[in-house]
């Protein structure tokens, strides 16, 4: 039996429908808006409570949220923009569609008082084409958050306006890096570009934009309904903050997104939220945090899953999209798929992640379908560090699995070579 620990963003959470307005209000929905924005309390007064909270960014980098939003500058242009980043392109990642379709208005609440903050005036939910349930869910409780006069001109009769737009993407992984994303808001290729300038001073049609993931943005209202404090007790570690959603797939009896204390170790998510491996498996290894984080062994199935401790091993909490191998499963093949793809993926803008993803990707499909060689294995270590040349993080992200395979399973690698052929599916 799970342990129970406190609900925050899925407090709401219903097994076949999103939570209404009223359900959310109920639960202390749109306090914190009515306190800070009807009660006139100052922008700066928002930015310091998050950032004592310590809150981090939930979408991979975990940049500190107040921190970006001090950085937008305060005799920047006008107007400004926020977007909430629910792409969620990377493999094994769906926490993001889950809270969509549980509980919108933390979502929308949130971004509302992270608009407040820096004085934005309109925001951009950005998802993938494939969420078109979870873009008809948010326009239909944007409406009805206009309606409460919660969204839209003159907020609770206050002098503060904002909106926010549904804005439905290409489709491709790269829309995802945050600059990307912006590009292709404007209707412009979506390559990243690298700063400076930083998206705070020149984002969106060069006004002061923040990019936040909607994750992040859901966690504000209930930070500044409840203090810092109280935001940094739901920690399982004493250098985290808040609760995590975590997203567990692959070999596991019951795959699913889980709201927990961050740093939840992995062996009482597997074991426990997950109530334990699928039937006739064993535990031989994972991806923490989505498709570009490394490989981590039975070594590490008692590690605490925050940003830190995860740091500490070489690895990254990334999206906490917890991807689960058994003893039964080809890793060679796994990696295979991942690079799959990544190459596939790439925008195509620079030459080490252009060139170098397909060649990687052409040396692992040998080695699985039994053309390997032995200097497969030293070329592939050094298209590792060769694609950390690239202009972004798409292709560095991508080698993570690689580098990960070669360093716990070279034994496995190099199985395929002697052999011929995959050893799992003779």
């Amino acid at each position: 039996m799970a342990f129970e620990y406190p609900q925050v963003l899925f407090k709401n959470r219903k097994p076949d429908r999103a939570a209404t307005l009223e359900e959310y209000r109920q639960s202390g929905g749109y306090e914190a808006l009515q306190k800070f924005i009807g009660g006139a309390v100052s922008p700066g007064e928002v930015i310091k409570i998050v950032t004592e909270s310590g809150m981090l960014g939930r979408g991979g980098a975990g940049f500190p949220t107040g921190v970006k939003w001090a950085s937008v500058p305060g005799s920047g242009a006008f107007p400004r923009y926020l977007v909430a980043n629910a792409d969620e392109m990377e493999p094994g990642t769906f926490k993001d569609r889950v809270l969509m379709h549980a509980d919108p208005h933390c979502i929308i609440e949130g971004m509302t008082l992270a608009a407040y903050s820096f004085s934005a005036s309109k925001a951009f939910l950005f998802v993938r084409p494939s969420y078109e349930s979870g873009a008809v869910i948010l326009e239909r409780e944007l409406e009805n958050a206009r309606q409460a006069g919660f969204l839209g001109k003159n907020i609770l009769g206050t002098d503060f306006s904002f909106d926010i737009v549904v804005h439905r993407s290409g489709g491709r992984y790269i829309c995802g890096e945050a600059s990307a994303l912006l590009n292709a808001i404007m209707g412009k290729r979506p390559n990243p570009v690298k700063p400076p300038p930083y998206a705070t001073e020149k984002g969106l049609w060069e006004k002061p934009t923040v990019v936040n993931n909607v994750e992040t943005l859901a966690n504000v209202s209930h930070i500044l309904r409840n203090g810092p404090q109280w935001f940094k007790a739901l920690s399982a570690t004493p250098q985290g903050a808040g609760t995590k959603l975590y997203g567990i797939s692959g070999k596991v009896a019951r795959p699913g997104a889980v709201e927990l204390p961050i740093g939840t170790r992995l062996s009482e998510i597997i074991d426990v939220h997950c109530e334990g491996l699928a039937k006739g498996s064993t535990f031989k290894a994972c991806l923490p945090g989505g498709a570009s984080t490394r490989f981590m062994t039975a070594d590490h199935y008692d590690i605490p899953m925050d940003f830190e401790d995860l740091k500490k091993i070489g690895n990254r909490l990334g999206t906490a999209a917890i991807m689960v191998f058994d003893q039964n499963t080809c890793l060679v093949g796994a990696t295979l798929n991942l690079l799959e793809f990544f190459a596939r993926e790439s925008c195509g803008w620079c030459t080490p992640c252009r060139e170098g993803l397909p060649y990687m990707r052409e040396l692992l499909r040998r080695i699985e379908y039994g053309e390997g060689k032995e200097e497969y294995i030293p070329n592939l270590r050094m298209l590792c560090k060769q694609v950390w040349n690239s202009y972004c993080a798409l292709a560095p992200g991508a080698a993570e699995p690689v580098i990960s395979l070669l360093d716990f399973f070279e034994d496995e690698v190099r199985q395929h070579i002697s052999e011929k052929g995959c050893p799992f599916h003779a």
